[in-house]
């Protein structure tokens, strides 16, 4: 591969082809023009050959894109194009246009790498060759932000959190700017429910699969237990009326673990996946297993793009977190995944404690059947110190579930930090609920969290074809 592409940045560079082909647009591969030739002179030897004029060039710089524009020659059939980067002397031969393409002589290069570089041109007829046209200097200085600020497509241009995300990358990612964050203290928590997938319709995720569990699966529902039972009627209370029964969080945590006992993981995110198949309650055109918010996937696509280390830290169940996002939009290692606990054991292992049971090759890791913890609140906290070990510098979150991640971020960081909180005040197109909405943004001026309107900000919520039905 020729050395002057070892500056464009590759997978950006649609256009540029391999070896001696470059500079060239969609036309011009259709007129034959992108084929390899020998050289007719060095690109660095003088010529006296004069029988063909001396082309006349000119370049142009938008962005990430240099146009080249030779100007109609005199006695040319065809035309060289070299090119060299800054700190290298030699140019290299990086592209044709003969006889086929003359009549077409503008060169659109999209996807360069930000640099400085050097063009010229030969013209030849047969055997003979111009002299070089002048050289023209091309400058592509991109902020990477601003490429990637293009993924954040749902989101209206003018929405303030948008804008404060994208500054606040566009200064910590700057080796010159004093809030510069090294790449491997970019870490960014998101809570799930609310923030990233939708929250309620008519309820979490993981209480409607309990329910189903307990109540509707033909496997599993005339020998759930009771409390099993209670708890299931009391997802059903809270999808009529919208109101949590005393204690629930736990409750729920709880029967999840027993009405899941014995399960491995492979075999629950198995389960999750036929579940998740299920039509949304709210919704056309969407699955459980679809309803993510796009902004929201936006923002991971631009944060990951600039080197953010991105984990999930929800209240759900992890293994429900895990099943949830298999597969789906959202696509993020385990190793990220981060929520409530239940325990794990060998299916041998009986009523032996861990410490005194050697694992073998003829046990399963399962699903012990106990509720260990609920990742809310201060828990959060306490998860993200003991599995990521590192401070996050940005937390994503909508209730007050997620606030001590929020202040744990944003407290005597030794990095700029933000937290962004979510305001479900969209009643058209999501389950929004105004009043909890103006709480929210009232504790986002208390605790200068930066809000994110879901009506205002967000062009779109779940994307197209799906609308809200109920």
């Amino acid at each position: 591969m020729n050395k002057i592409f070892k500056k464009f940045s590759v997978g950006l560079l649609a256009v540029l082809m391999v070896l001696n082909v470059a500079f060239f647009d969609a036309a011009d591969v259709e007129a034959g023009v992108m084929k390899q030739t020998p050289v007719l002179f060095s690109s660095n030897e003088a010529t006296d050959q004069v029988s063909v004029a001396k082309p006349g060039i000119s370049v142009a710089t938008d962005g990430d894109t240099v146009t080249l524009t030779i100007k109609k020659t005199e006695g040319a059939e065809g035309y060289f194009i070299y090119a060299r980067t800054k700190g290298t002397k030699e140019y290299e031969l990086v592209g044709e246009l003969n006889k086929a393409g003359t009549r077409k002589r503008k060169f659109t290069i999209s996807g360069l790498s930000n640099g400085t570089y050097y063009i010229k041109v030969q013209a030849y007829a047969g055997t003979a060759a111009s002299q070089f046209s002048k050289t023209k200097k091309a400058v592509i200085n991109v902020s990477k932000v601003d490429v990637h600020a293009e993924l954040l497509s749902s989101w209206e241009e003018d929405a303030p959190a948008k804008q404060a995300i994208v500054s606040y990358v566009e200064a910590i990612t700057d080796e010159t700017n004093k809030d510069y964050i090294p790449v491997e203290n970019r870490i960014a928590v998101f809570d799930m429910d609310g923030t990233v997938y939708c929250e309620t319709d008519p309820n979490y995720f993981d209480h409607l699969l309990l329910a189903y569990r307990v109540l509707e699966d033909e496997n599993y529902k005339d020998i759930a237990s009771e409390f099993e039972k209670k708890v299931a009627n009391d997802v059903l209370y809270m999808n009529e009326t919208g109101k949590e029964p005393q204690n629930m969080s736990v409750n729920h945590g709880t029967a999840v673990a027993s009405s899941f006992k014995g399960f491995t993981p492979d075999e629950f995110y198995n389960y999750i996946a036929e579940y998740k198949k299920t039509p949304m309650n709210s919704y056309s055109n969407m699955t459980l297993g679809e309803a993510f918010y796009e902004p929201m996937l936006q923002i991971i696509d631009f944060l990951q793009a600039n080197d953010f280390k991105v984990y999930i830290v929800s209240g759900t169940d992890r293994f429900i977190v895990r099943g949830l996002l298999k597969d789906s939009k959202l696509n993020l290692p385990n190793s990220q995944l981060i929520g409530s606990d239940v325990t794990l054991v060998s299916d041998n292992q009986g009523d032996t404690d861990g410490l005194n049971y050697v694992f073998t090759d003829k046990d399963k890791v399962v699903f012990g059947g106990e509720f260990i913890v609920k990742n809310l609140k201060m828990n959060k906290v306490t998860v993200i110190v003991q599995e990521i070990g590192i401070q996050p510098v940005l937390s994503f979150g909508n209730s007050t579930g997620d606030a001590s991640m929020a202040e744990y971020v944003t407290t005597n960081n030794k990095y700029k930090s933000l937290a962004f909180m979510l305001c479900c005040d969209d009643t058209e197109r999501e389950n929004g609920n105004v009043e909890k909405a103006n709480k929210m943004y009232s504790l986002c001026e208390q605790y200068d969290w930066v809000p994110v309107s879901m009506k205002n900000d967000w062009k779109t919520i779940y994307g197209e074809g799906v609308e809200k039905i109920k």
